[in-house]
């Protein structure tokens, strides 16, 4: 492979390690929170099991018996960080740019089928957890705590 036709993919690697990093900054300030709602974990681990059905449908795998908003424990959460990171990098491992355009068949949560290009999933999986993170941090000063900078541009600086 050449650089020339990994553009595409080298900028999705750089918006998933961004929800990386921003998702281990939400688990941080969850962490050392205390006590925190069972509003803010819920919200978590929607964010995280969404990105884990869609690491699933990107796989081919059957996504259909995934909840995508599980009862979860702050620990689920921490090891959901790390397992979908793991599971992002080690499918866009394998893509060109050519790839991205490759259409994904899936079933939702209600068992309507869909298909959708591998750049348009990976682009909902990061605006989602940008959209979640924010509600987080709105949750978090309504609290009481300090609510998260996961910004795109701070990540960069960082």
């Amino acid at each position: 492979m050449n650089s020339s036709n990994q553009a595409q993919v080298t900028y999705m690697h750089r918006m998933l390690s961004h929800a990386y990093w921003a998702n281990s900054e939400i688990l941080k300030t969850l962490q050392k929170a205390d006590p925190i709602s069972e509003k803010l974990t819920s919200l978590f681990g929607h964010l995280l099991s969404a990105e884990k059905v869609w690491l699933e449908r990107l796989n081919l795998r059957d996504s259909t018996n995934l909840s995508i908003w599980p009862i979860t424990r702050l620990e689920n959460c921490e090891a959901l960080v790390h397992e979908n990171h793991d599971g992002y990098q080690q499918f866009l491992k394998a893509l060109n740019d050519s790839d991205l355009d490759t259409i994904v068949p899936y079933r939702n949560s209600k068992g309507i089928e869909f298909q959708t290009s591998i750049i348009d999933i990976l682009t909902h999986v990061s605006l989602h957890g940008s959209y979640h993170r924010g509600q987080i941090s709105s949750y978090l000063r309504l609290e009481g705590h300090e609510p998260v900078n996961t910004d795109f541009i701070t990540f960069v600086r960082t």
